[in-house]
């Protein structure tokens, strides 16, 4: 793991941008196999459109995501009636959308060899992303992960995870041919919840180094903040390269509730950081500094769920082809307008043609 002596001051110097890398889509090593590989937990969606009555019955937060176990993960199913079933994951669905857009994505994760399993590693692979799980057997005990993801009126969505075999993500999930070939390793916050998890994490970090990849973390979710702010900070200071955080994310983390101030105190840390502020667009801090970017049109909002994944694979690919910062953003914003028009967290219409017809994809 590197330290802040071995490290640039700057981050966003190492990263690839304008003049950089071009539009060949390797990382800041120039010879890596994959634009960006990503580390997270595979899991199935089961969305359903309910009222907030349900949301209310049911004891679940609205707009957040509760790790439930498997008894309770039942009840909620069975509540639900009629699901939309499709593979998902924070950064599996990230690394779709890089792949929709033309990129070379790979995933780890962890599955088990039970239906759920073998229909994510299906689709995965499927639309082009490098997945090469070693399949837990499948038990009664032994399941895929799965999130109930419940879509309410105004297009939130509340989630109920129940994990399965992918709490047990370790390092001996980890794929150096993946990790250590790739441009950037993107790390889902929500990992560090599980032990095990964590510790893959750091390893993963280790693994981009030294395969002189960089490393982006999306903090995932407003209670992984809370829990976990200084070692989020820590991890800011030192191993990480790219940050991206919702509003209310990077308010936890800056402990203020301006943006002006929440920018210019995660830039303080030297990362590049992206903060989105939903309808009203993200903000970019650089080393240069900040800068708004608005959102893209969106006819109408119908299902949040994906949106803050489907613009880190726009943003993502962007950095690891070409683009500055304010140009990824554009075009990170443009594929999260896609996904938040319809249900579901993967896109339905091709990401590159949209990229393109902004100008921002070959």
């Amino acid at each position: 793991m590197h330290s802040d002596t071995d490290r640039p001051s700057d981050h966003s110097a190492s990263l690839p941008g304008p003049g950089g890398t071009g539009g060949g889509g390797t990382g800041p090593g120039g010879t890596g196999d994959f634009d960006v590989a990503g580390v997270g937990n595979a899991l199935v969606d089961l969305v359903a459109t309910v009222d907030d009555a349900l949301v209310d019955r049911l004891g679940l937060t609205k707009g957040a995501m509760e790790l439930v176990d498997a008894t309770r993960s039942a009840a909620i199913r069975d509540s639900l009636g009629t699901v939309a079933v499709s593979s998902g994951g924070s950064a599996a669905n990230t690394m779709a959308g890089i792949a929709g857009l033309g990129g070379r994505a790979a995933f780890v994760g962890r599955v088990a060899d039970d239906p759920l399993g073998r229909d994510f590693t299906k689709d995965i692979t499927g639309i082009g992303v490098a997945f090469h799980p070693e399949p837990v057997p499948g038990d009664g005990h032994s399941v895929t992960g799965h999130s109930m993801v419940l879509v309410t009126e105004d297009a939130q969505r509340t989630m109920a995870t129940h994990l399965g075999v992918a709490s047990e993500l370790g390092e001996a999930d980890l794929r150096e041919s993946s990790l250590g070939a790739a441009g950037v390793v993107y790390l889902a916050g929500y990992l560090w919840e599980q032990p095990a998890a964590k510790a893959a994490m750091r390893r993963a970090i280790e693994m981009a180094h030294a395969g002189d990849g960089s490393v982006a973390l999306t903090l995932s979710d407003p209670f992984c903040v809370d829990r976990h702010r200084q070692e989020f900070l820590d991890l800011l200071a030192g191993d990480v390269d790219i940050v991206f955080a919702n509003e209310e994310e990077a308010s936890i983390l800056a402990g203020s509730r301006d943006i002006g101030a929440i920018a210019g105190a995660i830039g303080d840390l030297g990362v590049l950081s992206v903060i989105t502020r939903g309808a009203d667009g993200c903000v970019v801090v650089m080393s240069t500094g900040t800068v708004a970017v608005p959102a893209a049109p969106v006819d109408r909002v119908v299902d949040t769920t994906g949106a803050g994944d489907l613009f880190a694979a726009g943003f993502l690919y962007g950095i690891t082809h070409g683009l500055d910062p304010v140009e990824s953003a554009r075009l990170g914003g443009i594929c999260a307008a896609e996904v938040i028009s319809h249900v579901g967290a993967r896109p339905l219409v091709a990401l590159r043609e949209l990229g393109r017809s902004a100008g921002l994809v070959d």
